[in-house]
């Protein structure tokens, strides 16, 4: 009886598996009720190894500043450094921007930005997001979204520059009320973008 030769397909099957019994390994010291929610039974070994290995990746990134995502650290200057006559506001609109691109090819997304003046973003970038302790995560198609209409804290700038009308109108019925009147954005920008 002639033994057929064992197809592509069956070495990238048993390669997967030999990784998944990998990741599993290194998995183990971390898992808890958040990773044993989900199904991976549902998921291919392919998939299943994508979500352990996005796991093992969450679970192994060091925590740092956003400042210091960058070498060296991202210092900007004090935000009270940019005069507010026309040369002190164009100085701070060219390191606003340079910074906002800096920020993206960090994976750093700013969201909800067109509410506030270049001075008002510079300090919220200042003040806020730099010192900010977040996961590094390494070799990740994910971004990390800001909102720095800070939604979640004060709903009123969301609801009046950026909510969908069908969002306005869930808000109103949760709520009991209308949402604030819509506003046009004073400070329209076009940000760096990639999807939520």
């Amino acid at each position: 009886m002639e033994r057929s030769e064992p197809s592509a397909f069956d070495y990238d099957e048993v390669d997967h598996l030999l990784r998944n019994a990998e990741l599993r390994d290194q998995i183990e010291p971390y898992v808890d009720e958040s990773i044993c929610r989900v199904n991976v039974r549902a998921f291919s070994t392919a998939k299943e190894n994508e979500f352990l290995a996005s796991m093992l990746a969450w679970e192994r990134a060091p925590v740092l500043a956003i400042a210091e995502w960058f070498e060296p650290p991202l210092n900007l200057p004090r935000p009270e450094e940019f005069s507010s006559d026309l040369e002190g506001e164009d100085a701070l609109h060219e390191v606003l921007w340079d910074t906002v691109y800096k920020l993206f090819e960090k994976r750093i997304v700013l969201d909800f930005t067109d509410h506030l003046s270049d001075r008002e973003m510079y300090q919220l970038i200042y003040r806020d997001i730099l010192p900010s302790q977040e996961k590094k995560l390494e070799g990740t198609e994910s971004y990390l979204h800001w909102d720095c209409a800070d939604a979640g804290q004060n709903p009123t700038i969301y609801l009046s520059y950026y909510a969908s009308d069908s969002e306005r109108d869930e808000w109103e019925v949760e709520h009991g009320y209308p949402p604030p009147p819509r506003a046009r954005a004073p400070f329209p920008r076009q940000l760096p973008r990639r999807p939520l």
